[in-house]
């Protein structure tokens, strides 16, 4: 989620493509309002709206969620599936989970999803299956570790997107907004280079919420 509409476009910009969105559902502007009122970061809607789009561009039944928040992203991604589509999505925290849980279960698509609830990192190498789209939202500093995880386990022609990589402006600007966002914007610098020029994707950074990393496999 970015920190503010312009956070990395030019105001007049972020504003007539905002106003382009289609509107969401009830359930999801409900969630945008959660989100917003309890300070928990879930996918900005341009970003919901890119995964939907690249879920039905490759037809994707298998996907990958890293940090679950309260269920925006998977639901956004189920919703985009067919119907024996899977989303399998990880968070640590058992209090998101237990919110998400009830969202999901409220959007009807509780039988497409399989929430985990642990570390990513823990449980990554216990994940075998080819995915078809990865979407990665979570611990900013975990990210580079992440992607070394996952690029194996996305099948051939399949999707990594990451958000969040711009961070607020962090990222490009080098002008950090405390001094505690040091860590996790080195971290993502690192990340979106890692990214960009690793051998087994094809990939570059979109100007989309707040920075979208986004990879195909080769």
């Amino acid at each position: 989620m970015k920190s503010h509409l312009d956070a990395i476009l030019q105001r007049d910009q972020a504003l007539y493509l905002d106003e382009l969105l289609p509107p969401r559902d009830e359930l999801m502007s409900e969630m945008e309002e959660y989100s917003a009122r309890h300070g928990v970061p879930s996918s900005d809607p341009e970003v919901a709206l890119f995964l939907d789009l690249s879920v039905r561009a490759i037809g994707a039944r298998r996907a990958l969620e890293i940090g679950t928040a309260i269920g925006y992203g998977a639901i956004t991604l189920a919703r985009a599936m067919p119907a024996d589509g899977r989303v399998t999505t990880i968070d640590p925290s058992l209090e998101r989970v237990r919110v998400a849980r009830e969202f999901i279960r409220r959007a009807g698509v509780e039988h497409k999803i399989e929430i985990i609830q642990a570390k990513a990192l823990v449980t990554l190498p216990s994940l075998h299956r080819p995915f078809d789209l990865a979407y990665i939202d979570a611990v900013k500093e975990e990210y580079p570790a992440y992607l070394e995880q996952i690029v194996p386990r996305l099948r051939p022609g399949g999707i990594l997107i990451a958000d969040n990589v711009l961070w607020k402006g962090q990222v490009a600007s080098g002008r950090l907004l405390g001094a505690d966002q040091r860590e996790s914007t080195e971290a993502l610098k690192v990340f979106n280079r890692l990214l960009t020029t690793h051998s087994d994707l094809r990939a570059m950074v979109l100007p989309v919420g707040d920075g979208l990393g986004y990879g195909i496999k080769i």
